[in-house]
Order: C-alpha cells, then structure tokens, then sequence
C-alpha cells in the first residue's frame, strides 16, 4: 500500500521556517477569514433561494452573511502582512478553528428566524449539518422555509469532502499551504495524490463530486421528487449526510425507486473519490483491483443478506421488501448517512448487532463517510489473522500487505492506537450521556453513531425520533464527539495537548 509522505514545511527563508514560533497566529487569521467569506456566500446563496419561492426568512441569512463578511473581514484585516510560512500547527489550528466559525456563523438563520431557539440546539443542528452527521433536534421539518431546508442541505454537501478542501477548490490562494490545509482535514490512512498541485487533486475530487450530484438529482426527479427535494436529497447522500426535507425522510415517497436510487448513491459516496477520479480518466482497474473498495461492498453486501434473511424468516416483510429495507438500512448505516426508510430498532435484536458493527466500521477512507473506516478495519484483520500464524510458526516474518504492498510497521502502530482511542472516546463520549441520565443503549449508540457521523442510534434517539428532548448539555457533548469524529480526533484533540503549544 503506497504511503505518501508529505513536507509540512513550507519554503521561506533559505528553506527553513522559523522553528521558534508556536504558531503564525496572522496567517490563521487571514485564512479563516478568507474562509468566512465563503460562508458568507452560501448564506447569499441560501437568500436567493429563499427569495426565488417568496419567503421572509431571506432577511435572516442576510443577516448572517453580513456577520460572515464583517468579521471575515476583521480577521483578513489583522492578518494583512503575515508571513507565508505555514507550519503543521497552523494547518490544525486553521481547520478546527474553522469548523467551530463555521458551526458558530452557520447558526445565526436557525436562531434569528426562531426555527431553533435555543442556543445548544441551533449549535447542535449546524454542527451535526457541517460534520454530515444528521441527528436533527427539528420536529417541523415539512412545515421549515424552504431557504433553510436548503442551508442544511447545503451545509451536509459541502461539509462532505472539507469546509477547507471546497474553498481550496473553489480559491486556491493559499499557496504553499494548500498541502497543510488539505492533510490536517483529509485525515485518514492514506493520501494519494492525483495530481501533483494539491489544488488541482481537490479540483478533479470535486468535480466527480458534482457530476455524481448533479445524476443523482436527475434520478431522484425522474422518482417523483420535485427539483427542490431532488437537490436537497441529493446533497444530503453525497455528502452522507442524512438530511431530508421531511420529517419521514426518504420514506415519505413510499417509492422502490428512489430507495434504490438513493442506497446506490450512498454507496458510491462511500467509496474512496481517489478511485473514482481514476474511474472517470478510463482507469478502471485501479478502482476493481482495491482492497479496501472490495471489503466494503462486500461488507455491505454480507450484512443485507443476513438482515435480509432474518426480516424474511420471521416474516416481518415478503422477499424483495425485505431486501429493500434490509438493502437501505444497512447501506444508510454503513455509509453513515442517516436517510431512513424504515424503524430498524423493531427489527429482531440479531439484526442490531450488525447495524452497530456498520456505524464503528463506516465506509472508505477518502470518501465522505464516517465511522473507523474500513481500511482500518482490513489491516487490524489481516494483523490479527497474522498473529494466528506466529502462534504455529513463532520465527515466520509475516508481513501486513493491502493491495500487494506490505504496511509499514510505524502505520500498522498508528492504525492500531487510532481505533483503540477512537473506541475510548466512544465510552468516554457514553459515560458522559449517562451521566446525565441518558440510559445506556442510547447513550452508547448516540455516542459511537455521533463519532461516526452516521446520526441514527438506538431506543430514544433511534429513526422514529429527533434529539429535541435530549438535554442541552448533551447536546454540547453530542457536538464535540461529531466535530472529533468528522476530524478523526487527533486533528482536534491535539489542541489540547500542552505538547502541541511548547516551542520546538
């Protein structure tokens, strides 16, 4: 498996940035600033869609908007003159600082227009919309403007592939930054690189991206959603996010066309959009040949059958019904989007211990899934399955290898501590819910589902229910484990490492 290995550094200075400085604290404030004023534009965006279908809330997102700008502004303004260096700190100051303006400005319509009026709530709803998570504190969604129904849409699509990896995309200024910017949020095992400018990799990733969008909605519309819902939706499955425009989500239509449609597209969301780039240039092979790609469908494809079978067997539902809500649930889950068809916690118990295993393992690194992701998931098995074997043959040198090339031992170690602390901060995040009186099912799938960014758990806050009763503490808790989980913790929580503000 290729590792690529990345020069964090950039060149001023014969070469060398000045190794005594924490941080450009200048540099993080123009960047963030420069990154408002791309929020500002979806809230405008947001305005026009308001205006175009003849709603009041238009005035709440330009509110917003001019907040965004205002203090984009003020930021830019103090970084005027900053030195270009940028270190591996300013890259996970700048994307978790942004992710927190993002949620705080992204909020403001939510609280203005009263949809939300509570502070821990509306933070709650942006959070969970820019993270792709989808757990909702709305019980009036299909009674929502339609401009705000667009903002949480919107928020889901371009929190999917990176607040920060869009804008490098969208404005590729930031120069030799680019490369910190897009490691410090593109977390994950691997990063291949598909070009060797940085902002180009993001330009051809989100061109796929679109185009996947854009056929996505013109099969929905050809379902029997109108053009409105069919881009809302759409948005919502690319990004994985779960978002819906009704309150019964995709169950609303009552259509096996567009729960095909819609569990085809969740699927292909989860795929690593490095391949599938490959796949539009005609490289086919690459894509078919990836180990990662082939255990996720096939997981995918394992847990629909057993659930399939199971739902049919004791006859909740005949063979293709079966099928199809097996077929949604798992894809739903696994992909964690958090579309629902159907009430899985009436399922028999069997079926949830797969739908657990679904919401830990996600989908593909380099997609716009959550969870552990499954090339993770495929090396501690194969590290496993080796271990097996030292205990027969305690001299053999049995090397990991994914995709023909072995894993080296420093990786092997990171993937390893990774999905141990991401566990612990799943019981951490689970403690803290029962501490304050959340039971302990619910606790730990709102906890693990939360990390993952799947926005579907069990009991209480399963399908059937939003989080509006969840207390407002919890909510903040909830918050936090969706911001760690969409950033793979260490990107976040080494900001809290007294390591990380030493001088070196």
């Amino acid at each position: 498996m290729s590792q690529t290995t990345y020069d964090f550094q950039s060149k001023e200075n014969n070469g060398h940035a000045p190794l005594n400085n924490i941080i450009n604290a200048k540099l993080i404030a123009n960047v963030i600033g420069i990154l408002l004023w791309v929020e500002g534009g979806m809230l405008l965006i947001c305005m026009g869609v308001s205006l175009l279908y003849h709603e009041d809330s238009y005035k709440y997102f330009l509110y917003a908007a001019g907040i965004n700008l205002i203090t984009g502004g003020g930021l830019t303004a103090y970084g005027k003159g900053a030195k270009t260096w940028m270190t591996r700190r300013d890259g996970y100051c700048i994307v978790t600082l942004t992710w927190l303006m993002f949620t705080i400005l992204g909020m403001l319509p939510f609280l203005m227009s009263g949809e939300i009026p509570s502070v821990s709530g509306a933070f709650f709803e942006t959070m969970s919309g820019f993270t792709t998570t989808g757990f909702t504190v709305l019980d009036h969604i299909d009674s929502m403007p339609k401009g705000m129904l667009f903002w949480r849409a919107l928020t889901q699509w371009v929190g999917g592939l990176g607040i920060v990896c869009f804008t490098i995309a969208l404005l590729p200024i930031f120069g030799g930054g680019n490369l910190q910017l897009f490691s410090a949020e593109a977390t994950g095992v691997t990063h291949d690189k598909l070009h060797p400018k940085i902002s180009m990799t993001t330009k051809l990733i989100w061109t796929v991206y679109i185009i996947l969008t854009g056929l996505c909605i013109g099969l929905l519309c050809l379902g029997g959603m109108n053009l409105f819902d069919g881009v809302c939706h759409s948005f919502s499955i690319m990004g994985t996010g779960g978002y819906s425009t009704k309150q019964d989500s995709i169950a609303y239509w009552d259509s096996p066309f567009i729960e095909y449609v819609t569990s085809a597209f969740m699927v292909i969301a989860s795929l690593n959009f490095s391949l599938l780039v490959l796949c539009l240039q005609g490289k086919f092979s690459k894509f078919f040949k990836d180990g990662e790609t082939r255990w996720f469908l096939g997981s995918v494809c394992v847990i629909t059958l057993l659930i399939t079978a199971s739902l049919f067997f004791q006859r909740q539902y005949p063979l293709e019904e079966a099928f199809r809500k097996a077929l949604f649930q798992v894809s739903t889950i696994h992909t964690s989007c958090g579309l629902v068809t159907d009430d899985y916690t009436l399922w028999p118990q069997f079926t949830w211990v797969l739908l657990i295993f679904a919401i830990l393992a996600g989908g593909c690194t380099g997609s716009t899934a959550g969870g552990i992701k499954n090339m993770r998931i495929m090396i501690l098995f194969h590290a496993i399955k080796n271990q097996f074997k030292r205990l027969i043959h305690p001299n053999a040198i049995l090397p990991v290898r994914i995709n023909k090339h072995v894993v080296p031992l420093p990786l092997l170690n990171t993937v390893t501590t990774f999905t141990l602390f991401y566990l612990l901060c799943g019981f951490a995040g689970c403690f803290l819910l029962t501490f304050f009186g959340i039971d302990f099912l619910e606790a730990l799938t709102s906890s693990l589902s939360a990390m993952g960014n799947t926005g579907l758990g069990f009991g209480y806050y399963g399908p059937a229910y939003t989080m509006s009763s969840m207390p407002d503490v919890c909510q903040w808790v909830m918050s936090f484990l969706m911001l760690i989980g969409r950033l793979e913790l260490f990107s976040v929580l080494i900001l809290f490492s007294p390591v990380f503000w030493k001088e070196w």
